[in-house]
């Protein structure tokens, strides 16, 4: 930042920062011969001799956190042994070119220089101290016209001598330290200017080790903060990478699957809401992670919340952070999945289970991208792409009150419904040989086909917990079946609700058709025949009969 001191300046003749005046050269010129100037004595020079060696020693190893007070509490020193009334030390904003007074001592009774002086103010003395020239005035009207502003300044506050004198680190003018004196019109000798010049330069070098100091202290937060991140992502990833270390892709060709990859695709290229739907191990995460992969957010890791796997006490500081002292125990602040996934994609799994007073603050990221961490006042701004998932029907939740009208339309901007592995049996062997090789590399073995019953049984089976049971099955018979051809013993058995369920609805179907038949004394075809009855044609009808195995017998 750069320095001014507010102080006035004479005009006669200018004094380089870097060549006190010579005897020859004089500095200033009065314009009234009766007006009283008093010089720096013999014992004025003598104690600012001794201030200046005071100074050096202090400020030598001075820590980087005590320079402000020790030059403000110097600068009441150092005007006493000037013999002057207000010492300031002005920077000058970069931004603005505004003056700004860091550090200042004034005597009682004499007014204080002011805290901000906007550019344009004291225009003259501006551009000397950054020409790097004194300025000095013993009197008001020693100012040259060109300084009508400071020589009025100067006048109305009572102000009668005063020097400036620029000051410099690493060769660039930072801006000024300065003198004023308001009792008595004060000349300057070369040796003394000399010695105020040490003293700025004191000054000056304290302050820039301050700010060397502080920027090392900002970069090294900043390292941390980016070394904590990356420690936490690494983490992150590496429970990703186990989690999901054998799905490297969606496996399956049928016409539903296909439909499903297809949306995946034309969303992919939006940053549109998602909310996948389907039963539980259907593979709704590894759908969000090809959505996230097929985006322009893929340079960096999705990241997942299971909201149903937090208990409600912990889940906003796991969304959105939390400050140190936020709660009991925590000990440490702690930034929230939403800051994690800046720039990239959230996977909020099981959104069903999120508590209704966490919803409206989802909403609100959702909305407007802003959140607070727990135990903070103040805002922070994430831009996150949302792709949420559940098993439960959200519609149903709306209308019983246990879910906000409002964050389902917002989730539900793009549905997708995976469907369930029993809807789908003709991806089946695809699945399993995609399982087993992956675990058979896993476990160092070496499965060089799959018995054709097992195949068969495992297409039968109707797979209540969908990919996820398949994987466990496969896994569990890999262990207990260490020979070259993979197959399940004992046999599956249809014994999960759904199927029971599908063998009740069939059974019903064939007992109808039965008694339809019965009644037609199994004509099928014409009027009044099982087809006509039933509202199906009679091939149809006779396809349907081959499928359940309903065959005419003589009780018929």
């Amino acid at each position: 930042m750069d320095h001014l001191s507010l102080k006035q300046a004479p005009h006669l003749s200018p004094v380089s920062a870097d060549r006190p005046p010579s005897d020859s050269e004089p500095t200033f010129a009065l314009h009234d011969a009766t007006i009283s100037v008093t010089s720096i004595t013999a014992e004025g020079r003598l104690a600012i001799e001794q201030t200046i060696a005071d100074l050096s020693a202090k400020f030598v190893n001075l820590p980087a956190a005590q320079v402000d007070q020790e030059i403000t509490s110097s600068l009441e020193i150092l005007t006493n042994a000037l013999g002057t009334d207000r010492t300031n030390l002005g920077q000058i904003d970069p931004k603005t070119g505004d003056i700004v007074i860091t550090h200042t001592w004034t005597r009682p009774g004499v007014p204080p220089f002011a805290a901000r002086v906007l550019k344009g103010v004291l225009p003259w003395l501006e551009e000397r101290v950054m020409r790097g020239e004194i300025s000095l005035a013993v009197h008001p009207a020693d100012l040259p016209p060109e300084a009508a502003k400071e020589r009025a300044y100067m006048e109305s506050i009572g102000e009668k001598s005063s020097l400036v004198i620029p000051f410099r680190v690493g060769g660039k003018i930072l801006g000024g330290f300065g003198t004023d004196n308001f009792h008595s019109h004060l000349r300057w000798d070369d040796a003394s200017i000399a010695r105020v010049q040490t003293v700025a330069e004191i000054f000056a070098n304290a302050l820039a080790r301050k700010w060397a100091d502080e920027e090392l202290q900002a970069l090294l937060a900043e390292i941390r903060e980016l070394k904590d991140r990356l420690e936490r992502e690494n983490v992150y990833l590496r429970q990703e990478i186990q989690l999901e270390h054998c799905h490297s892709k969606i496996v399956g060709t049928s016409a539903k699957i296909r439909e499903v990859l297809k949306k995946a695709e034309q969303v992919a290229r939006t940053d549109s809401a998602v909310l996948i739907l389907g039963e539980t191990g259907t593979g709704k995460e590894l759908l969000a992670r090809t959505i996230h992969e097929l985006s322009q957010r893929n340079a960096q890791a999705m990241v997942k919340v299971n909201c149903a796997a937090l208990p409600s006490t912990l889940i906003e500081s796991e969304l959105f952070g939390r400050e140190k002292g936020a709660y009991t125990g925590a000990l440490a602040r702690e930034i929230g999945r939403f800051e994690l996934a800046h720039k990239s994609t959230i996977f909020l799994d099981e959104i069903g289970e999120l508590p209704l007073d966490l919803q409206s603050k989802l909403l609100r990221v959702l909305q407007e991208g802003e959140f607070e961490r727990l135990g903070s006042s103040r805002t922070r701004h994430t831009d996150v792409r949302v792709i949420a998932a559940t098993n439960r029907n959200l519609q149903t939740m709306v209308k019983e009150g246990k879910f906000r009208e409002d964050l389902y339309y917002r989730l539900n901007v793009f549905p997708i419904t995976v469907p369930p592995l029993r809807e789908r049996p003709e991806d089946i062997p695809a699945l399993v040989w995609h399982i087993v090789k992956d675990l058979g590399k896993q476990m160092g073995r070496n499965v060089e086909g799959i018995h054709a019953t097992t195949m068969s049984n495992l297409q039968s089976y109707a797979w209540p917990g969908n990919v996820r049971e398949l994987r466990n099955v496969i896994e569990r018979n890999l262990i207990l079946n260490r020979g070259p051809i993979f197959r399940v013993q004992p046999a599956l058995t249809p014994t999960d609700s759904t199927t029971k369920a599908h063998r009740r609805i069939k059974e019903v179907e064939s007992d109808y058709l039965r008694q339809v038949l019965a009644s037609t004394k199994w004509k099928i075809r014409g009027r009044n025949g099982a087809a006509e009855i039933v509202g199906l044609k009679a091939t149809t009808l006779e396809a349907r009969l081959k499928k359940l195995g309903i065959r005419r017998t003589n009780s018929i």
